[in-house]
This record gives structure tokens, sequence and C-alpha cells, in this order.
């Protein structure tokens, strides 16, 4: 009771301070503020002392930070966010509007997402239904590279392809039911991708239950068999609902922006980059209490479905039998798309991605340049093969800092726990902006956002591991025997989890690439010229209509660092005992498909 205790007010502290520091940002943020509105409103004026200390007065910045943070506190009770510093206009009218887009916008998206999961996991509730499920392999590769693919990236080329090219609903905008098709289905794929796979995972565990056994022995019909599976398996995946909101939550940042709705993960974006930091304010704490309300709605829920078996553990998990040996052309997979992937860097880095054109604007793929050229004349290729090496040797610096944390955090479960759960509340956009704000957009804030979040899943694979380590029988022998702590983590537990953690690093290598394209997709991170991968994408969208191809072929290779993520981890190396291990502890067969949905153990 009183660990319980003292992890509930941990739980209350990290909630408050990260208030404060909400509430704290214009006195925080490295960045003179008084500069910021200086030239927003008077780009003319000189930024003398006698200037900025007036501004300074005008906004409450020299009153100190309890003042302003009181002031802050005190004025949401009443609908008060403070003013805009760039339009002078009252914050909460115009993010509360912003809000209630997103709101409708994420609805259609849930909606596409509960689709795609139910076409997802449709052959396998049809094949258990007639008791066929024998050998089976969860889900498919389709729904497997769909589900890893990040919400930008799925934009752009719906954006690109359908919208553009095809012409058959609208790229641009927020006038009507059919601007939201787009937005919601770049939204609603991959996460439903998710939740089918998991859902598609435990299905074969239900239907090898002795009540799914008695039913079909007693002649039940097969769809009745089915819906009461599906309903087994529903509350075990409610935990993962609430990390699948904050995902789209994080994701309709980007969306937002390329289908320029105006909704609040783009209005608190352009709040960011212009340093609007009441508008940032109001908006960044709008996106986490969407996430807290929606974690907090979603175990609520689960109790009441799944009551004290929820809270004794006496609720069996669904483990299905151990599929047969992945095929050799899934095994080939992971190796040909590795390879691919090596030879467009290969073919590329010989070419110079800053070497100017103007005569070759915009021409298409040739045998001089196989990925065309952009806007300026520059080799698409060149670009996409520097912007490759560049991203993935931060991928791997920002995955070997995450394993380090990630080990010594899973060793203090007390600690990390509250911590892992604070951490999944907050997307990688979300803490990006939050470092745009302290110190402003450039090649480190994409960084240090995307090292600030990716420990989470490896720390609570770490201690799910060690608890696992721990009940074992050589453990308690040596424990018995009299060994010391420091002993039994030495010899004995950390050799046993270290692998298994190392492995689920290297597996997120890819998803960490891919989230610091997004990052820089949304002007968060490198700027020009600098060829990052979603620097690209950003750049030529504007030309999507008159050279697909400038944004197809970043896309292309982002895709196949995806497809290569999934394959790898789905066949990867290692016994059965410690993929297994592996799996149960980061919450799916696939750890990677999601970096919100894998430390969800």
């Amino acid at each position: 009771m009183r660990s319980r205790m003292g992890a509930l007010l941990w739980r209350a502290g990290l909630a408050v301070l990260l208030v404060c520091g909400i509430g704290l940002l214009p006195w925080l943020s490295h960045t003179d503020p008084a500069l910021t509105v200086l030239r927003t409103r008077s780009a003319d004026r000189d930024p003398t002392p006698e200037v900025l200390a007036d501004i300074r007065a005008q906004l409450g910045l020299d009153d100190g930070p309890l003042h302003l943070l009181g002031r802050w506190l005190t004025g949401l009770p009443r609908g008060d966010a403070g003013h805009s510093w760039i339009s002078g206009s009252e914050v909460a009218p115009d993010v509360l509007g912003a809000l209630g887009v997103s709101l409708l916008l994420m609805t259609v998206a849930l909606v596409v997402a509960l689709a795609t999961a139910a076409a997802v996991c449709a052959r396998t509730l049809r094949l258990g239904a007639r008791r066929r499920l024998a050998g089976r392999r969860a889900g498919g590769s389709g729904s497997a590279v769909l589900a890893a693919l990040p919400e930008f990236l799925i934009a752009s080329v719906l954006a690109t392809v359908v919208g553009v090219q095809w012409g058959w609903l609208p790229a641009l905008g927020w006038y009507g039911p059919q601007w939201t098709v787009l937005p919601a289905f770049a939204l609603g794929l991959p996460a439903g991708a998710v939740l089918g796979r998991l859902l598609d995972d435990q299905l074969p565990g239900a239907f090898a239950e002795p009540w799914a056994l008695a039913a079909a022995a007693r002649g039940l019909p097969g769809r009745v068999v089915a819906r009461q599976a599906l309903r087994r398996c529903v509350p075990g995946l409610l935990p993962n609902l609430g990390l699948f909101v904050v995902g789209l939550t994080g994701g309709a940042v980007a969306v937002e922006q390329i289908f320029d709705i105006p909704g609040l993960g783009r209005t608190t974006l352009q709040a960011a980059i212009a340093q609007d930091l009441p508008v940032l304010q109001a908006g960044t704490l709008l996106l986490v209490v969407l996430g807290a309300v929606t974690t907090a709605v979603v175990r609520l829920t689960a109790r009441r479905l799944i009551g004290p078996a929820l809270r004794d553990g006496a609720l069996q998990s669904l483990h299905r039998p151990a599929p047969p040996p992945a095929p050799t052309v899934r095994r080939i997979l992971p190796l040909a798309y590795g390879l691919l992937l090596s030879g467009v860097i290969a073919l590329g880095l010989p070419r110079d991605p800053l070497a100017l054109d103007t005569a070759a604007r915009l021409r298409a793929p040739s045998p001089t340049h196989p990925f065309g050229t952009d806007a300026l004349g520059r080799d698409v290729l060149a670009r996409v093969a520097h912007g490759a090496l560049d991203t993935l040797l931060l991928a791997l610096a920002i995955s070997a800092l995450a394993w380090l944390t990630g080990v010594l955090l899973g060793c203090m479960p007390a600690l990390s726990g509250p911590l892992v759960d604070t951490v999944n509340a907050v997307p990688s956009v979300l803490a990006a902006l939050l470092v745009t704000a302290l110190w402003g957009s450039g090649s480190g804030t994409p960084v240090l956002a995307v090292a600030v979040v990716a420990w989470a899943p490896l720390a609570a694979h770490t201690s799910a591991l060690l608890r696992q380590e721990r009940a074992t029988l050589h453990v308690t022998a040596t424990r018995a025997l009299g060994a010391r702590r420091w002993y039994l983590l030495r010899s004995e537990l950390l050799p046993a989890v270290l692998p298994s953690v190392t492995r689920h690093a290297l597996l997120r290598l890819p998803g960490i690439a891919l989230a610091l394209a997004s990052l820089g997709f949304l002007g968060l991170g490198a700027q020009p010229p600098s060829p990052e991968w979603g620097l690209l994408l950003a750049e030529n969208q504007p030309y999507a209509e008159r050279a697909p191809w400038a944004v197809l072929a970043p896309a292309a290779v982002l895709a196949l660092l995806g497809a290569l993520a999934v394959t790898a981890a789905g066949s990867g190396g290692g016994t059965r005992g410690t993929r297994r291990r592996t799996a149960v502890a980061a919450g799916g067969e696939v750890p990677p498909l999601k970096g919100e949905l894998a430390g969800a153990s």
C-alpha cells in the first residue's frame, strides 16, 4: 500500500512539474521573447536595450518566474490563456477552435483505423470460426509495412498521388466533409494496421481456449464463437488504445501541416516556429491533457470491463501457439531490403548534393539523374543518399544513448515506471515543440527531442525481463546461497537481459531514423541546404504537381527503411525463448511497429 501511494505521489509530482514547465516557457526560453515580439510587430525598429526593456515590461517578463507562473495558472480557470505575441488576439478562443477541428479529424481517423483493424484480422476471424488456424502466422507483410510507416510519409504520398496527380480528392484546406478523407486515411491507416496486428496476434489464443473448443463441440455457429473471441481479446488491447490515441495526437501535427488544416497540431507547430509562446503554451497543455485524459479513460474502461482480474492478475494473457519457422522468402527479405537501401546510398554518395544547375530544374528521372532533380536543379539521388547517411548515423547515436539510459533506469523500476508512463504521454513531436520553444529550431532539436522519449520502451523492456529473471529457479537458489544484490545483477541478471534489450534497440534504429525525418519535415530540424530526409520532402512538396518524382523518390526510400524495420523484426535471429520474452515485454510480436505501442508492458 505504501509503495502504491509513493508511486501515485511520484506520478502526481511529474504531472505538476510538466504543467509548471509549460507555464514557465517564456521565462525558461533561451531566446529573448522581447526580440521575437519586436521582429514580428515592428521589424524596422532597432532592438535597443530600452525598446527591449519596454517590451519585457509589457509582457510581464520582469516580474519573476513565480509571478509569471501564478498569473498563467490563475487565468486558465477563467479561460484566459493570455494574448498572442504575434497577432495580439486572445489565445483561448483560437486554440479551442483549433482543438475542435483536430477532434473532428481524429474521430474520422479513428473510424478509418477501426475499419483497417477489422480488415487486417478478418481472415483470422474467418479461419478461427472454421477451426483452421493451425500454424498460421500473424498478420501479413502488407499490414506490417503499413504499420511501420510514419503518418507524414503516408500523408505526403496521398496528397501527391491521390490529391494532385489523380485529382480524386482535395489535398489542401478544410472546407467540408470531403476535405477530411485524405487526412483521416493518413492518420488512420498506420494506426489501424497496428491495432489490427495486435488483435490478430491474440485471436488464435482465444480460439484455442477451452470455452471456444466447448462452444464449437456443441455446434454453436462459427460467427457466434468469433464474436465472443473478439470480445475476449478487446479488453487486453485497451491499454494500447490510450497509447494509440497519443500517437494520433503526435501524427496529427504533421498531417495538419501537410493538408493545411487549421487544427491544434498545426497551430501549435506554427507558434513554436514563430516563438509565439502564449499560443504554444495553450496548445501544448491541451495536447498533454488530451493524452492524459484518454489514458485515464481507457484504464478506467479496462478496469470496468475486466474487473478484479485486472487488479489481481488473474486474467490469463493470450499467447498463441508458436508459429512455424519463417519461410525462406521472409528470411531473405531483410537482406534484400538492406542491400537495396545500401545500393541507393552507394550510388548517391559520389554525387554532390549541393551542386546547383538551374538549367536542369525539375528534370524527370534519367540515366544522368536516376531520381530526377529538384527545384534548384540539384540531383535528388545525391541528396537522398547523403541525407540517409547523416540520418542513420544520428539514429545510431540516439539508439546507443537510449539503450544505456533504458538499461540503467530499467534496473530501477520504482523510479522509471512513472517516468515511462509520463514519457509515453508525450509524443516526440510534442517534445520537439517544447525544445524549439526553449532553444529554437536547429539541427540539434530533433536529436534532443527523440532522445528524450526513445529510452522509455527500452526501460520498460529491461524492467519486465528483470522481473522474469528474478523469478527463475537459478537466481532464487543463488540468492539463497547468500549472493549479494550487486553480484546477482552483474553476474546473473544483466547477462540474461542485455542481449534481448540490445536487439530491441537495434530493431528500433529505423524507427528512430523515421522520427528524425518527420521532425525535419516539420521544419524543426536541419535547415536548407541540408539534404536531411524530412527536409527533402518538405522542400519538394510544393512542386508535387509538376515533379512528383521529387516527392515520391525520398518517400520510397523512407518506405524501404520502414519495410526493413518490419522484416528484420519478424525474421531476426535469436533463440525462440529470447524472442518470445522480447515480444511479451515489448507489448507485441513486432516491437518496432510503433514507438508509442512498444513500451506498453
